[in-house]
């Protein structure tokens, strides 16, 4: 599925519409290239869930919670793993228990494609703005966004 995202409203449309379908285990995995969209998306779906503050990029903390939303959210950016161990060794699994994992760079961390509740999204660069290409794992059957 291809959604095109002309602007920053069309993005934070879109963010709101995967968060309204999002429940507890779910993994959120956003590729793509350097400024594509990945943490603007990120953010759009942590607001629409209702976070309020800042939204840092994890890229230096790796992890950020979001425990007090509905779902609980795990923030994490993996673009400086050098190895898909390193996930595992800062505790990954024990953050995702109950949460919703919106993953930047998932490759890194060994890609998570093959979990039935990943909805795998690729940014790139389009005419005007940016597209997404969606692909749901079995767990998203009736519910892409």
């Amino acid at each position: 599925m291809i959604i095109d995202l002309p602007d920053l409203p069309a993005m934070k449309s879109y963010g709101a519409r995967i968060a309204a379908k999002l429940q507890p285990g779910d993994i959120v995995a956003l590729s793509g290239g350097l400024g594509a969209g990945k943490t603007t998306l990120a953010r759009a779906i942590l607001a629409a869930l209702g976070h309020r503050g800042e939204v840092p990029s994890p890229t230096f903390t790796i992890i950020e919670t979001y425990e007090t939303l509905a779902p609980p959210i795990v923030h994490a950016d993996f673009y400086r793993l050098e190895t898909p161990g390193e996930a595992d060794e800062i505790g990954l699994d024990d953050y995702r228990q109950g949460a919703v994992l919106i993953a930047e760079w998932p490759d890194n961390a060994g890609g998570f494609t093959n979990e039935p509740g990943c909805l795998s999204l690729t940014l790139e660069f389009a005419e005007q703005g940016r597209r997404a290409i969606a692909l749901g794992g079995t767990d998203w059957l009736g519910r892409m966004p």
